[in-house]
């Protein structure tokens, strides 16, 4: 598929054409990626979950259920299922690995060590936030989705998406005011 046309991608789909799952795998598997890697911040965890949503997309075609009209949106949605499902498991039974390259903080320069506890803030604070706010922060920030693009997505209107974001932005800000206040 030279030129990729959505309409002749969901007729191959349902026909389970290897052609055309290639060519939406080649298309949109980049997309998803980056999608599940800015929300989970774990690359192999990212990687992991990216292919789970292309078998999902095969079996759902296999049945019948596949996507019938936005193929990009089918996908994130589902990779938004998927990391609903990881975070609701790891909540349950939380667990922090060390990092295989670890440093002795000693050594690590001052800036560095307050980047690193920016970020831990920022995740923290983050992770305080509903599903649905963290997911409207990835697709506009971590994607760089228009609001159109990320109404389509969440089945939403744009308005109901701006009110959103406004939210979810005004929570991130009060919970990393929240998490400063308790590291001083």
């Amino acid at each position: 598929m030279q030129n990729f046309d959505e309409q002749q991608a969901l007729d191959g789909l349902r026909e389970l054409n290897s052609h055309v799952i290639g060519a939406i795998y080649d298309k949109y598997f980049p997309e998803v990626y980056r999608y599940v890697r800015y929300r989970l911040s774990d690359e192999q965890a990212a990687e992991d979950i990216a292919s789970d949503v292309f078998v999902r997309l095969l079996e759902a075609s296999q049945r019948g259920r596949g996507p019938q009209s936005n193929l990009k949106a089918w996908l994130l949605s589902t990779a938004s299922h998927i990391i609903a499902d990881q975070l609701r498991r790891s909540y349950r039974r939380p667990t922090e690995s060390l990092p295989e390259n670890l440093l002795d903080l000693a050594s690590v320069p001052h800036d560095e060590f307050e980047r690193r506890e920016q970020t831990r803030e920022f995740r923290r604070a983050y992770a305080e936030l509903t599903l649905e706010q963290q997911h409207v922060l990835a697709l506009r920030f971590g994607q760089g989705y228009t609001l159109e693009e990320t109404a389509t997505v969440l089945k939403k209107n744009v308005n109901a998406v701006k009110a959103l974001q406004f939210r979810a932005l005004a929570a991130l800000q009060r919970n990393i005011g929240e998490v400063m206040d308790e590291n001083e």
